[in-house]
């Protein structure tokens, strides 16, 4: 069994038993390992320590109790094995920048520690042959943009610290209040029947420590709007990672994060590096698309 498999199985045990007092020593036995090597083993493949992971998991997991379920928040806290309301409220706090009774009353995205597919940095595939792993159908191809297309939608700035990897970065969610302002606005838009959405990461006019975040949705005009930023998609080769989920917010949340990690690495394999920006194309306007691209403008590393 390779060193990562048995890493894996724990993280699969860890998840299936989220609300239980789980210990070093049962895990390590999972693993077949000593609790020392074990625990290092864990903290170099999931960059977090064990007990630090298995917290976030909880948090992550408490989450969808506050949103979806009227359950007190004393009772969510104990459900997944917080010993108490403050010791919860203070994690929750520390994690997310806000308390479970903000998180719970108002409208507010947050970004998750997700639980890591860890065969996906391990198993290179070649383009246009698909990936099958943990729910996640992943592709990688090269593709040609003939000609520019043009969107029209919302802008905002993200904080650089935004930008460590999806997935690894848990806290309040910068990109959600730009999509909202996109949503809301969307039935101003002169837009392309069936147009793809898009989200794209670009340095554009961010202040210093920024970066660039933008919703939008294909126009049929290049024309700037008041109120609204148009941008242009670039033609040219790109890299797409075609990625398939169970449903759509498995989509946006933890497919979405290992599909981009698997994909910074597939192109550090190829000595490949991003150009610029990153998209994010989305080919459904309606909440019920499991199916989305990243298409990723690139340049050989020298």
């Amino acid at each position: 069994m390779h060193a990562w498999e048995a890493a894996q199985k724990t993280l699969e045990y860890i998840e299936e038993h989220i609300s239980d007092d789980v210990s070093i020593e049962d895990l390590a036995e999972i693993a077949a390992l000593s609790p020392f090597y074990y625990q290092r083993l864990f903290s170099r493949l999931v960059k977090k320590p064990v007990r630090e992971y298995i917290k976030l998991r909880r948090l992550a997991r408490a989450c969808g109790a506050l949103r979806e379920t009227n359950s007190r928040i004393i009772d969510i806290a104990l459900e997944f094995g917080f010993c108490c309301h403050e010791t919860f409220a203070r994690s929750f706090k520390d994690t997310y920048g806000i308390t479970p009774m903000q998180y719970r009353k108002q409208v507010i995205g947050v970004t998750h520690f997700e639980k890591p597919d860890l065969l996906l940095n391990y198993v290179m595939i070649d383009e246009g042959v698909p990936l099958i792993s943990d729910g996640l159908v992943l592709e990688m191809n090269r593709k040609t943009l003939e000609s520019p297309a043009w969107y029209m939608g919302k802008k905002g700035y993200l904080s650089d610290t935004h930008g460590k990897m999806l997935g690894e970065r848990p806290g309040v969610d910068e990109s959600y209040d730009i999509w909202t302002d996109f949503f809301k606005s969307l039935d101003e838009i002169p837009r392309i029947s069936g147009g793809r959405r898009i989200g794209s990461a670009y340095k554009g006019d961010a202040p210093s420590g920024c970066t660039t975040f933008f919703a939008g949705i294909e126009t049929k005009t290049r024309e700037e709007k008041p109120r609204f930023t148009t941008w242009e998609f670039p033609a040219g080769e790109y890299i797409v990672c075609g990625f398939e989920a169970e449903d759509y917010n498995q989509l946006i949340s933890s497919a979405i994060s290992k599909a981009m990690k698997y994909t910074k690495s597939w192109l550090k394999k190829h000595s490949l590096t991003v150009n610029g920006f990153i998209c994010e194309l989305y080919y459904d306007d309606a909440y019920n698309s499991a199916y989305m691209e990243l298409w990723i403008p690139f340049k050989q590393v020298k």
